[in-house]
C-alpha cells in the first residue's frame, strides 16, 4: 500500500473539503501516514489522527445556520469577539486528553506565536491545546495561552505547511490548498439551508445605491476578503518553496470563510477535487 504525507491548509469553512479529501484518498487505496495542518487543516487532521473524524462529520453535517449562531459566545475582552468556549466544549469531548505523541500517525499542528512572532509546530503535548492554538483566527477567537505564550491561527504565517512533512519516509506528499484563486468547476452550492439568520444575512446584505445593487462592505466582509487575499498570497509562496507531489485546489468561491453550515456540500467538493487531482497524476 502506497503511503501519503497529507498537508491540510487553512481557509475557514472551506476546511470541510479536507474531510472529502481524506475519504477519497483512502478509497483509492492509499495509507495516510502523516498529517500536517494549519487552522481548519489542523482541526480536521487532528480529528483524523485520533480516530474521531467520523464523529465530527456526523455532527457538523447536521448544523444549520441557526445552530452555528448558537455556538458563538460573544465577548468584549478586546482580544477577540468570540471566546469559542461552546465550540471547544464540543471539540474537547472528541479529543479528550489525547497527547500528540501517542497518536498512531505523525501529526503536526501549525500555529503563530504572537509573543515571539514566529511559526510554531506542535508535535507533542495536548492535542486539544494544539488545535485550539492553530485555529484562533485573530480578532475573531481569543488567542490560546500556553506556557506564557499567546497563539493565534497558523494561517497568519503558514496556510499550507508542507515543511513539517519533508523528513517523512512516505511515497507521496499531497497538499490541499483551500485558497485557490481559480474558477469553481464544481457547481454552485445551495446556501439557503432552510434558515435566514440575521447575522449571516447581514454578512451578505445588499443595498441599492443609484439604482444599482452594490455589496455592503461590512466588518465581516472586509475581514473575510483580507484573510482570503493574505492566505492566497502566502499559499502561492509556500507552494513555490515546497512543491508537493500532488496539489488539490479548492476554489475560493466554493463558500465563504464563515459558512460553517455547508459541511455536506463542501465535503463533496473535496471529494471531486481529489478525484480530479489524483486522476490527473494517474493515481486514481
Amino acid at each position: 500500500m502506497k503511503t501519503v504525507s497529507l498537508v491540510l491548509g487553512s481557509g475557514g469553512a472551506r476546511g470541510y473539503a479536507h474531510i472529502g479529501v481524506i475519504e477519497e484518498i483512502e478509497k483509492d487505496g492509499f495509507k495516510i501516514s502523516s498529517v500536517s495542518g494549519s487552522s481548519m487543516g489542523a482541526l480536521i487532521g487532528g480529528l483524523y489522527a485520533c480516530g474521531k473524524l467520523d464523529d465530527y462529520k456526523n455532527w457538523v453535517t447536521t448544523l444549520k445556520k441557526i445552530d452555528v449562531l448558537k455556538l458563538l459566545d460573544i465577548t468584549f475582552s478586546g482580544t477577540g469577539f468570540i471566546k469559542g468556549e461552546r465550540v471547544f466544549k464540543n471539540l474537547d469531548e472528541l479529543f479528550g486528553d489525547i497527547k500528540i505523541e501517542d497518536l498512531p500517525i505523525k501529526f503536526t499542528a501549525v500555529a503563530t506565536d504572537i509573543t515571539t512572532k514566529k511559526e510554531v509546530w506542535f508535535q507533542k503535548g495536548s492535542l486539544a491545546d494544539a488545535i485550539r492554538a492553530s485555529i484562533s483566527i485573530p480578532t475573531i477567537f481569543t488567542p490560546k495561552k500556553i506556557n506564557g505564550h499567546y497563539f493565534v491561527d497558523g494561517g497568519v504565517i503558514n496556510p499550507l505547511p508542507v515543511a513539517p512533512t519533508l523528513s517523512d519516509m512516505t511515497d507521496f506528499t499531497v497538499s490541499v490548498n483551500l485558497n485557490a484563486d481559480i474558477p469553481n468547476i464544481y457547481g454552485d452550492i445551495q446556501k439557503d439551508n432552510g434558515n435566514n439568520s440575521s447575522m449571516f444575512s447581514y454578512f451578505n446584505k445588499k443595498v441599492k445605491n443609484d439604482n444599482e445593487k452594490r455589496e455592503k462592505l461590512s466588518y465581516f466582509k472586509i475581514m473575510q476578503t483580507s484573510i482570503n487575499i493574505m492566505q492566497t498570497s502566502l499559499s502561492r509562496y509556500k507552494n513555490a518553496e515546497y512543491s508537493p507531489d500532488v496539489m488539490i485546489n479548492i476554489p475560493l468561491d466554493v463558500c465563504d470563510f464563515y459558512e460553517f453550515y455547508l459541511a455536506s456540500e463542501v465535503i463533496e467538493v473535496g471529494r471531486k477535487a481529489t478525484n480530479k487531482a489524483l486522476s490527473y497524476k494517474g493515481m486514481a
